[in-house]
């Protein structure tokens, strides 16, 4: 492995290392186990489940997804959904109208969406024609000011995943933050980058419950990082950032794991028929290989298509509009019925 010259007081806002974290009644006692008189935190005393603040560092939670996912706690922050775990990247890292970060269209929107909102500049690169990083055009653009790098992978919307030699000779060539956005790694074959935390200490990885685990309705986002990156994040995260709800309603998902991999292999086998049936479509030019929880297909009018199946009841992603996808449509892996459903009303527009 190559030496990486990383330094992350290098990297953080100077009024963020300044900074003396709020703490909140909950941080300062913390077990909520014991048989206790809580009079700290100014709450309503009468029991209505859920009139009690949530554990602000999720300790319970936090204690299963790292034995399960090989990892530490102190390896670990959690947030409302993986939205927030970006949104604390910048916060934390990247000066307004100073900093910039990059991004690889076609991508996330959000990457963009959240530099715009934080006063970042984000410069982009678009991926090569088979959807892959184009390291020697990312690594010209970075600059003193280059903060973060989101790499989504399996990307959405292409569903590719990237080459381990790209992420590599990015990790290793880049002196900022690569984050490592795996929303759909559940559904790929290749491995995730979570058990390289330790080699690479500017690697930063995301996860979420909202695909695989089928908890999108409770927005709870992972990150992954060192020890010093968490601490950075935790410092300026909202004290009550995850509730109670969502808490127990994870904790409940990640005891079923037998229940969620049964899952990952339907959705992974009906992946395999719509993608033999869209090939067999006339007006579907080329399918392209996924690795995710839907498949990207170029047909002859992505508009009109997108048009005619909506007529129909049936809602898929126009991507047209992004770069090197124009008259692409997304297609997510539904029900068998619901996958049948498009597949027949795909045949009768022919």
């Amino acid at each position: 492995m190559k030496d990486i010259s990383f330094d992350i007081n290098e990297l953080i806002r100077p009024n963020v290392a300044r900074l003396k974290p709020y703490s909140s009644a909950r941080d300062e006692f913390e077990d909520f186990e014991a048989e206790m008189v809580f009079i700290d935190a100014n709450e309503n005393p009468f029991e209505s489940d859920v009139n009690r603040y949530p554990d602000p560092q999720q300790r319970k939670l936090k204690e299963v997804l790292a034995a399960q996912r090989g990892v530490s706690v102190e390896n670990i922050l959690l947030g409302n959904g993986s939205d927030e775990v970006l949104d604390l990247l910048f916060r934390a890292f990247c000066e307004p109208a100073q900093d910039n970060v990059i991004s690889l269209p076609p991508t996330y929107g959000m990457y963009k969406v959240l530099a715009e909102i934080n006063n970042v500049e984000n410069k982009e690169v678009l991926l090569s024609s088979d959807y892959q990083p184009k390291v020697k055009d990312i690594l010209e653009v970075v600059d003193k000011n280059t903060k973060l790098l989101f790499l989504c992978s399996p990307n959405n919307p292409t569903g590719n995943s990237f080459s381990d030699e790209s992420v590599t000779a990015l990790l290793e060539g880049f002196g900022g933050l690569l984050v490592i956005d795996e929303a759909y790694i559940d559904f790929s074959s290749q491995e995730s980058w979570l058990q390289r935390l330790k080699e690479y200490p500017n690697l930063v990885v995301t996860q979420t419950l909202s695909k695989a685990y089928g908890l999108a309705g409770i927005r709870l986002g992972i990150c992954f990082a060192s020890p010093e990156v968490i601490a950075v994040l935790n410092s300026i995260k909202p004290p009550y950032n995850v509730n109670e709800l969502t808490q127990r309603r994870a904790l409940n998902r990640l005891s079923d794991l037998d229940g969620v991999n049964k899952e990952v292999a339907d959705i992974k086998l009906e992946k395999e028929i719509l993608f033999k049936a869209l090939l067999e479509v006339g007006f579907v030019s080329e399918v392209f290989p996924s690795d995710a929880n839907f498949i990207l297909a170029k047909v002859d009018d992505a508009n009109l298509r997108y048009r005619q199946l909506l007529d129909k009841g049936i809602v898929v992603r126009n991507r047209t509009t992004q770069p090197l996808c124009e008259n692409c449509l997304r297609f997510t892996v539904g029900t068998p019925e619901e996958n049948q459903k498009l597949i027949k009303e795909l045949r009768r527009m022919l």
